[in-house]
């Protein structure tokens, strides 16, 4: 989809405000009619903040996608096993009062898939309703009645923490899907993705994992096919691969893994933190580990991870970038983490 940004002005901008206002996020009257504005970015922000997304101020797929999700409140819709599946607030509103209840929803991603309706046919075993995976009203009702315990920690929570403390896999014949993802870097730099991705593959090669770029440079999938393409694949983990972007102090690597309040990954969490160590003494520079709930990461159905070794708009960094062999140093550090993350 188009980027919507501060200038723009048209029905669509004035659809995203009118998203914004219902949320409760302020606008200047005068930008209302579908100016984007200062204030209309500032909303923007505010929301991507919330949200646990980019907070750049644009209006692209991952905050469009949020901005309908938000509009869904548990109780407005009937929810079942469904392709392409429910996502909004109101499956992961259901996610979480099942979780609470002792039923394992999986992640709390807002994503109706097949372990939220394995959890709805359970609970409503449990509660002698019809096993049918339906969630209308009366379900709701019953769910309500069993009072959900919300600061309890998450079944699904609970159950990856404990999975990842036994995890004994190696790194030999695991399969790594690789996303060259889009970003500005592209017109500053063409074929850094292409080179950042390739070095990463040639490392995990070596050290006997089954790499997978998933899209060449002239593509440009949206977010919800390269999780798909990485599904497909059966992976058992997948590193979007992106140079930063944003104000000029802004610096240092950043490694992002699944997230929103009150839930994330453990595994993503664990991966991205072993990454951004490899980048920090490959680099010498201090990073940042964050949690985000953009498709790419809400989507895969294995441990995900987003990379951003630096950022191009940092002027020592673009520097850095610019060097012939920083794909390589890329890959090298990223495939380290890897490593360290598949121990035996």
């Amino acid at each position: 989809m188009r980027v919507y940004r501060r200038g723009d002005d048209g029905p669509e901008v004035r659809d995203v405000q009118q998203r914004l206002v219902a949320l409760g996020e302020p606008i200047d009257p005068a930008e209302l009619e579908g100016r984007f504005g200062p204030t209309t970015e500032a909303a923007v922000r505010a929301f991507q903040e919330r949200r646990d997304l980019r907070v750049d101020g644009l209006v692209g797929p991952d905050t469009w996608n949020q901005l309908v999700e938000a509009g869904f409140l548990l109780g407005d819709r009937t929810l079942y096993l469904h392709e392409p599946p429910f996502r909004g607030d109101d499956v992961r509103e259901l996610q979480r009062k099942l979780n609470r209840l002792g039923f394992d929803a999986g992640r709390e991603d807002g994503r109706h898939g097949p372990e939220t309706d394995r959890a709805v046919r359970e609970f409503q075993r449990n509660v002698g309703e019809e096993p049918d995976g339906v969630v209308g009203l009366h379900t709701l009702a019953t769910i309500e009645r069993m009072r959900p315990q919300l600061g309890a920690p998450s079944r699904a929570l609970v159950r990856e923490r404990e999975e990842l403390r036994r995890m004994r896999a190696a790194l030999e014949g695991q399969v790594v899907a690789i996303d060259p993802a889009h970003g500005v870097e592209g017109a500053v730099l063409p074929g850094i993705r292409s080179a950042m991705a390739r070095a990463l593959a040639d490392e995990l090669t070596r050290l006997g994992a089954k790499p997978a770029i998933l899209c060449d440079v002239e593509e440009d999938p949206e977010p919800v096919e390269r999780a798909r393409r990485a599904n497909e694949l059966d992976a058992g983990a997948f590193v979007s691969l992106q140079l930063g972007s944003g104000l000029p102090e802004a610096g240092g690597p950043t490694c992002s893994y699944f997230g929103s309040a009150g839930n994330h990954s453990p595994f993503g969490m664990r991966l991205a933190g072993l990454i951004l160590q490899e980048l920090e003494d490959e680099f010498g520079r201090r990073g940042r580990l964050q949690r985000l709930s953009t498709t790419v990461l809400r989507d895969t159905r294995m441990t995900a991870v987003q990379v951003e070794p630096l950022f191009v708009t940092n002027e020592a960094e673009a520097q850095l970038i610019a060097d012939p062999l920083f794909g390589a140093r890329v890959g090298r550090a990223v495939a380290a983490g890897v490593r360290r993350f598949f121990r035996p």
